[in-house]
C-alpha cells in the first residue's frame, strides 16, 4: 500500500522504480499466457486444420465471455486501489468479496448459457458443418466452468489493485508450465490414447481451477483478505462496481464487434492481404506486451494515489508511466522496423506474403508510441474512476476511423495492406490524442472539486 507521507516523499528515480516494479511481473505474465496460447494452438494443429478451426471458432465466442470478466475486474481494480490509497481496509475487502460474488454469478450464468446453447452460438460464429462436432465437445468443456475462468480474473485483479503483480505473475508461470504438460499428456496420450480436441479443453480447464485456488489462497494471506461466505454483507458495492464495469464491458464487445466488421473488408481485399494482416497482428501482439503491464501500473498506483487525495501525484505517476511506455514501445517500434522481414519468415516463404507483412509492421513501428500512449492513459484513467472515456476511444477509434479507413483507403484507393495499416496508426494516434486529453481533464476535477464520484 502506497502511504499519503511515502507518496509525497518519493522522488522521481523512486516513483520510476515503482512503476517498474508493479509494471515488469504483469509484462512476465502476459508473455507466457501469449506464449502458452501458441504452444496450445501448434499442439491442436498436429490433429489437422478441422481441429485448428473448431477450437479457433470457440474461442472467439469465448473472447467474448474474458471480455466480461476483464471489464468487472477494471471496476475492482478502480476501486479497490482507491480505498487501499485512502486506508479503508474494510471497504477495499467488501469490493473484493462484491466483485468475487458478481463475477462468479456472471461466470455460472454464460457457463449455462455454453451448456445449453452451444452447438448454436458457433453457428452463428459461422462454424461449418465439418468443424462443428469438435468445436461443441471443445466449447462445453472449456466453457461449461466458466465460473473458474471469471474468478481468476477477479482474484487476480484484486491482488494488482493491492500493488502485487508478482503473485498473480508466479501463478500464471506454474499454471501456465503445467498447461502445456498437459495439453501434451491429454491431446497425445501417454501410454494411453489421447483425447485429441476434448484432452486441450481439459488441460484449461484443470489449470484454470488450479489458478482460481492458488490466487485465492495468496489473497487469504494478503492484506485484502476477505471471506467469499459468511462475514459483513457488501451488497452495497454491487452498483458502484456495475457502474464502472459496465462502460468497459461495453468497450471490449465495441471492440470485438468492430474487429469482425473491419476484418470482413479485409478479406474483401484479398485473401493473401487478409493472411498477411493475420501474420503481421501475430507478430504485433508482442509489442503490447510492455504498454498492458504499465497500464496495470497506472491503473494500480493512480487509483492508490487518488484514495489518499493525492490528485497532483497521481498525474505525475500519470505521465511519468506514459513517458516510461513511450520509451519502451518506441524501442520495440526500432525492432520491427528493421526485422519486421525476418519475422514475417518464420510464418511463410511467400515472397508477397512476406514482403506485405513487413509493410505492414514498418507504419506499425511508427505508431508505436501512440499506441503506448494509449494503453497507458486507458489504464490511468479505470484507475481515476473513468471508464467511459476508454469505451468512446474504442467506439470512435475501431468504428469511425478504422472501418472508415479501411474502406476508404484500402478498397476505394485501392492501397492494400498500407491502407489497412494505415487506418491503424491513424486510429491509433487519434485515440492518444483523446486520451491525454480526457486524463488532464480528469485529474482537473478531481484537484479542483476535491470529491470522488463513482
Amino acid at each position: 500500500m502506497l502511504s499519503e507521507r511515502i507518496i509525497q516523499e518519493q522522488t522521481t528515480k523512486q516513483k520510476i522504480s515503482m512503476i517498474i516494479s508493479l509494471a515488469v511481473p504483469a509484462m512476465i505474465e502476459n508473455i507466457l499466457q501469449t506464449v502458452v496460447g501458441f504452444v496450445d494452438t501448434l499442439f491442436v494443429s498436429k490433429l489437422g486444420l478441422n481441429e485448428v478451426t473448431a477450437v479457433g471458432v470457440a474461442n472467439a465466442v469465448l473472447a467474448v465471455y474474458i471480455a466480461v470478466f476483464m471489464a468487472i475486474g477494471v471496476g475492482t481494480s478502480s476501486l479497490v486501489a482507491r480505498y487501499i490509497g485512502a486506508g479503508d481496509f474494510e471497504k477495499a475487502k467488501a469490493v473484493a468479496k462484491q466483485s468475487t460474488w458478481i463475477s462468479s454469478i456472471a461466470g455460472l450464468l454464460l457457463g449455462i448459457i455454453t451448456l445449453l446453447f452451444a452447438e448454436p452460438l458457433l453457428r452463428i460464429m459461422g462454424a461449418e458443418p465439418n468443424v462443428l462436432a469438435d468445436g461443441t465437445v471443445y466449447f462445453r468443456i472449456v466453457a461449461g466452468p466458466s465460473i473458474f475462468i471469471s474468478l481468476m480474473f477477479i482474484f487476480g485483479s484484486i491482488l494488482r489493485a493491492a500493488g502485487d503483480t508478482k503473485t498473480p505473475m508466479k501463478v500464471s508461470w506454474w499454471i501456465n508450465f503445467i498447461h502445456i504438460a498437459l495439453d501434451y499428456i491429454l491431446i497425445f496420450g501417454l501410454g494411453f490414447n489421447g483425447f485429441g480436441v476434448a484432452g486441450a479443453a481439459w488441460a484449461t480447464v484443470i489449470v484454470r481451477i488450479l489458478g482460481a485456488i492458488a490466487l485465492y489462497y495468496y489473497i487469504k494471506k494478503s492484506k485484502v483478505s476477505f471471506s467469499i461466505f459468511g462475514g459483513t454483507s457488501s451488497k452495497s458495492f454491487t452498483s458502484p462496481i456495475l457502474k464502472l464495469s459496465g462502460p468497459a464491458a461495453a468497450e471490449r464487445l465495441i471492440m470485438r464487434l468492430g474487429q469482425v466488421l473491419y476484418f470482413g473488408l479485409i478479406v474483401r481485399i484479398g485473401t493473401e492481404t487478409y493472411a498477411a494482416h493475420t501474420i503481421a497482428g501475430n507478430i504485433e501482439t508482442f509489442s503490447y506486451m510492455p504498454g498492458y503491464g504499465l497500464a496495470v501500473a497506472a491503473t494500480t498506483l493512480v487509483g492508490q494515489s487518488i484514495g489518499a487525495k493525492l490528485e497532483k501525484e497521481a498525474y505525475k505517476y500519470g505521465m511519468l508511466t506514459t513517458g516510461i511506455a513511450v520509451g519502451f514501445m518506441s524501442f520495440v517500434g526500432i525492432i520491427l522496423f528493421f526485422f519486421s522481414p525476418w519475422f514475417a519468415a518464420w510464418f511463410t516463404t511467400d515472397k508477397n506474403a512476406i514482403d506485405m507483412v513487413t509493410t505492414a509492421l514498418r507504419i506499425d513501428a511508427f505508431a508505436q508510441p501512440a499506441l503506448a500512449v494509449g494503453l497507458v492513459l486507458a489504464g490511468a484513467l479505470q484507475g481515476a474512476g473513468d471508464t467511459k472515456s476508454p469505451m468512446y476511444s474504442t467506439a470512435i477509434g475501431m468504428w469511425i476511423i478504422r472501418v472508415v479507413g479501411v474502406y476508404i483507403l484500402g478498397i476505394q484507393l485501392g492501397m492494400g495492406i498500407v491502407g489497412v495499416w494505415l487506418s491503424i496508426a491513424i486510429d491509433l494516434f487519434v485515440r492518444a490524442i483523446f486520451l491525454f486529453f480526457m486524463f488532464k481533464k480528469r485529474m482537473f476535477y478531481l484537484s479542483n472539486q476535491g470529491e470522488y464520484q463513482h
